[in-house]
């Protein structure tokens, strides 16, 4: 394989795996069920192939990582419109603690050893089963914690008390951005140019292109 030959496979695998994640959306990289789990071990494997492997060329190396991409979507939709075939490709939450008690037949169901159980506990801040209302073991292999009534934090609403303050923005919204100004954003902000640069000249800045970040 000549060097020339070499880059192209390269471009071409990393270009196909690119455009293909994209498509397929966020899922595949934020959710790691068992389908996402096969699903991107084998477009790793294909793409890796069609980058360095002879026997493999590239017109049947983006045929095949196209058709895994395809596959991949169908599945998608098939588990957004049906719930057993949901049941089928990617399992179900399970319980494994109920009113601070370990359920050991399903904690063996899961192949999950209770030091294990006990460090995915201690992530979500708990560090006694009797503080466990529920503990559900989801399909994305992650715990969910649902803690005893008095273990819970206390807000603001349990106790009747309304923020004195009105909050105009509820989130941090980028109005510059590597010196240059995000009209759009200004705009649903009900924000102006004329706004944004009292703004600056209140912080001695001259210049929009002076602004790293402002939100």
């Amino acid at each position: 394989m000549s060097v020339l030959e070499l880059g192209l496979r390269v471009l071409l695998s990393f270009a196909t795996m690119l455009l293909m994640t994209r498509i397929m959306g966020r899922k595949e990289v934020s959710q790691m069920t068992f389908f996402n789990f096969v699903s991107g071990i084998a477009i790793g494997s294909i793409g890796a192939n069609l980058a360095v492997s002879n026997n493999l060329s590239i017109r049947n190396g983006v045929l095949a990582l196209v058709g895994w991409g395809i596959i991949t979507i169908l599945m998608d939709l098939i588990d957004i419109k049906s719930k057993k075939a949901r049941y089928v490709i990617e399992g179900e939450p399970i319980i494994v603690v109920k009113d601070g008690q370990i359920m050991e037949k399903t904690l063996r169901k899961v192949r999950l050893d209770v030091d294990a159980l006990n460090a995915m506990l201690r992530q979500k801040n708990v560090y006694s089963l009797a503080d466990v209302e529920y503990a559900i073991f989801e399909t994305d292999g992650k715990l969910s914690v649902v803690k005893k009534q008095n273990k819970q934090t206390i807000t603001k609403g349990d106790l009747n008390i309304e923020s004195s303050t009105k909050q105009i923005y509820p989130l941090p919204t980028n109005v510059i951005s590597d010196g240059k100004v995000n009209y759009q954003n200004l705009s649903k902000l009900n924000l102006n140019e004329e706004w944004l640069n009292q703004q600056l000249t209140s912080k001695g800045i001259n210049s929009v292109s002076e602004v790293f970040m402002l939100k």
